[in-house]
Formats: structure tokens, C-alpha cells, sequence
């Protein structure tokens, strides 16, 4: 009988693989200037897959590289990938988001405490000004008369709700239609 605890190649290849899409997808938003992230699909994957270690691992790892290679900024924002992974790999296991009320609600669930997090961090260490494209968006709002700190806050909530839909949602369609996904998760 196998352990479900056991660390094995193709866990740690799949982890692997979580990480290369979160940069892909977090330099592919970085090029494009999206107001949303793309850096989680990853990250929610390996959560869906192996739990909520391999979510944290996935997502951590992913800022480490890139706050070393393209993003300084992704550095800062460990603790979001952390929590993000976590609670990825909890609600996963809960509901299973293969039906798009589902996906509402698990990207619902997985954001609110990173949205918290992330304004804190956006605020506190860059003032609004990050290198995402929804730095646009906080400044607007920021010159037509809300205070700073309401800015990031509306906007973390709006971009973070957003990109954790879209990433719940591709995260759902791979784990639902790609039968040996199934077979992978514990």
C-alpha cells in the first residue's frame, strides 16, 4: 500500500511543471500589462493535485524565482502564494469547483485573505506602485480623490477576485477533463 505522504519523482516533476506555468503566466501578464496576475494557476493545481503542502511549495518557489530572474517585486508577495496554496489545498478537497457556481465560490474563498494581505504589502512596501498593470488603475482612483490606501484595497479586491477566477476556472477544467489528472491527486 502506498503512502499518500510520499514525496515521489512525478510529484516533484508536476511541481515542477506548476511552477514553469505560474512564471509563464505571471511574465506573460508582466508583458502584457494585464490588471490581473496569472501566477496562481500553478499554484492552485498543485494544491488541487497533492494538497495544500505542494500549493505553498508551488507558489513560494514560483516568487522566489521570479523575484530572483524578472519581478524583485513577486518577493514580497511570498506570504500570498503561501496562504493562497494553502487554502487552495483545503477547499479542494471540500468542493471541488466542477461547475462554474463552484468556481465562484472557491475563488471567493482563496482571495479574501489575500487580498488582505496584498493590500497591506502594496501599500506598505510600494505605496500602490508595483509592477503589475493594475498599478494603472490604483493610480487613477488615487487621483480622482480616494485615499490611497481605498485604491489598492478596491483594486486588489476586484484584480485578485478576477485572476483567481480565471485561475480556479483553468484549474477546474484540466483537473475535470483530463482523466489521469485524477488519478495523480490524493
Amino acid at each position: 500500500m502506498k503512502s499518500s505522504k510520499k514525496v515521489s519523482v512525478k510529484k516533484i516533476t508536476i511541481l515542477a511543471f506548476c511552477i514553469v506555468l505560474n512564471i509563464v503566466g505571471s511574465n506573460l501578464a508582466l508583458m502584457l500589462r494585464l490588471p490581473i496576475y496569472l501566477d496562481s494557476i500553478g499554484t492552485i493545481l498543485g494544491a488541487a493535485l497533492f494538497g495544500p503542502i505542494w500549493g505553498m511549495l508551488a507558489g513560494g518557489i514560483t516568487d522566489v524565482i521570479m523575484g530572483l530572474t524578472t519581478d524583485l517585486t513577486s518577493m514580497y508577495y511570498i506570504p500570498v502564494a503561501l496562504v493562497l496554496g494553502c487554502l487552495a489545498g483545503f477547499l479542494y478537497r471540500k468542493i471541488s469547483p466542477d461547475r462554474f457556481s463552484k468556481v465562484w465560490i472557491v475563488a471567493l474563498l482563496i482571495s479574501l485573505p489575500g487580498t488582505i494581505l496584498s493590500t497591506a504589502i502594496t501599500y506598505l512596501a510600494f505605496g500602490g506602485v508595483t509592477s503589475s498593470g493594475s498599478s494603472i488603475i490604483v493610480q487613477l482612483l488615487f487621483g480622482i480623490g480616494l485615499s490611497k490606501f481605498w485604491a489598492i484595497f478596491i483594486v486588489q479586491v476586484l484584480t485578485d477576485l478576477l485572476d483567481r477566477i480565471v485561475s480556479v476556472y483553468i484549474v477546474a477544467v484540466l483537473f475535470h477533463s483530463y482523466k489521469p489528472l485524477k488519478k495523480l491527486s490524493v
